[in-house]
């Protein structure tokens, strides 16, 4: 490793969050070309079909040869819908390429480094992996496990409410947190809800373009793939006309077996296990799309049916500085009756959101 490498590589992960947006079902990957400390060309994966990073990189290059390729994730090796990363990095004459993460998908893992050192170009890798896994933390749980990262988003009082009894709940959070819940939902695959949110709230779950605070091409890349709205409807109850079944958006509506949603739309069925529809499966066919990142915005009976699976990865908690009483509506419909069996979390990330705090946790998986 060379005493530049972290930085350049750091340059490599900001053009990787470019294309957070729109490269799913592939991993979002950046890549800067260096030559004599100076960056040549940077590149960040095209949607589905479009050029991958390092191709994006290379052709921004005058003339990339004898130069260092820094990439956030091992180049590919397979002919997919591009060809591969390695050869076009062969061909550019490249004379270096320093590489975060080992890819785990079965049709690279290892193949594309050892496919460049096969022609002579010298590798680095792990430079910046912690970094580079956090990036593509969704597409690496879905190699591993068959299903991206489950995110829970919450927004909440500080005595973590989040509906009065009666239902009211509009706007517990301010401005800027709810701006933040749109960027999250464009940087998603799909968003799980349930009926029950549904027809309480009749939500629409889409990415508004005016709430983004986007612009230009941070802005149509933002809006290029809406989002799938997933419900959870086990007796087929969504009515006609709800603004979950918008056009602007795609939907899909999973019912328990044997029954099938009221109007012509997409459908799948699970399993009903005597409590509610079986959510691991949900999420493996979800993950067989290629959903990378995964948004649960649900009620608090959906929200404690998948902490108590096991399925949540992390709480996306946005809280604000308000009390709302004992009767309010909790975050999640858990009961424990000893302290030894509730949900055991780990701070990510604590930081201001306007007036509010937003709460990034882990689900400490086994305790």
């Amino acid at each position: 490793m060379q005493p530049e490498d972290a930085a350049f590589m750091e340059q490599a992960l900001i053009e990787a969050r470019k294309g957070r947006f729109w490269a799913a079902p592939n991993p979002h990957v950046g890549c800067v070309i260096v030559a004599n400390n100076e960056i040549l060309g940077r590149g960040f994966t095209q949607p589905v079909g479009g050029a991958h990073a390092e191709v994006m990189a290379l052709s921004s290059c005058a003339s990339p040869r004898g130069a260092t390729a820094y990439v956030t994730l091992e180049p590919c090796a397979h002919q997919g819908h591009t060809g591969p990363c390695v050869e076009a990095l062969i061909s550019a004459g490249v004379g270096r390429v320093v590489g975060a993460l080992k890819d785990p998908n079965p049709s690279v893992s290892g193949q594309g480094y050892d496919r460049l050192k096969a022609a002579g170009i010298a590798v680095t890798q792990g430079v910046c992996a912690e970094s580079a896994a956090a990036e593509l933390a969704g597409f690496l749980l879905r190699m591993e496990r068959g299903w991206g990262r489950v995110r829970l988003k919450l927004g909440c009082s500080l005595d973590g409410r989040t509906a009065m009894a009666s239902g009211e709940s509009q706007w517990i959070t301010g401005a800027v947190s709810r701006q933040d819940v749109q960027r999250q939902r464009a940087a998603s695959s799909v968003i799980i809800t349930g009926i029950g949110t549904v027809l309480a709230d009749d939500c629409s779950l889409t990415v508004r373009p005016d709430a983004l605070g986007f612009s230009g091409d941070e802005l149509a890349r933002a809006l290029h793939r809406p989002p799938t709205r997933v419900v959870l409807d086990s007796k087929g109850r969504l009515p006609n006309g709800a603004k979950v079944l918008s056009a602007n958006a795609p939907t899909l509506v999973i019912t328990a077996t044997g029954e099938k949603p009221a109007m012509p739309v997409p459908h799948r069925t699970a399993t009903h296990n005597g409590e509610g529809l079986d959510l691991q499966d949900i999420l493996k066919g979800i993950g067989s799309d290629g959903a990378n990142e995964i948004l649960i915005e649900s009620g608090p009976a959906l929200a404690a049916a998948f902490l108590k699976a096991g399925l949540v990865d992390e709480l996306l908690i946005y809280q604000a500085p308000t009390l709302l009483g004992s009767s309010a509506r909790p975050l999640a419909d858990l009961a424990f009756s000893e302290l030894k069996d509730g949900i055991q979390l780990a701070y990510q990330e604590v930081s201001p959101m306007g007036s509010d705090m937003r709460i990034i946790a882990a689900v400490l998986k086994g305790n």
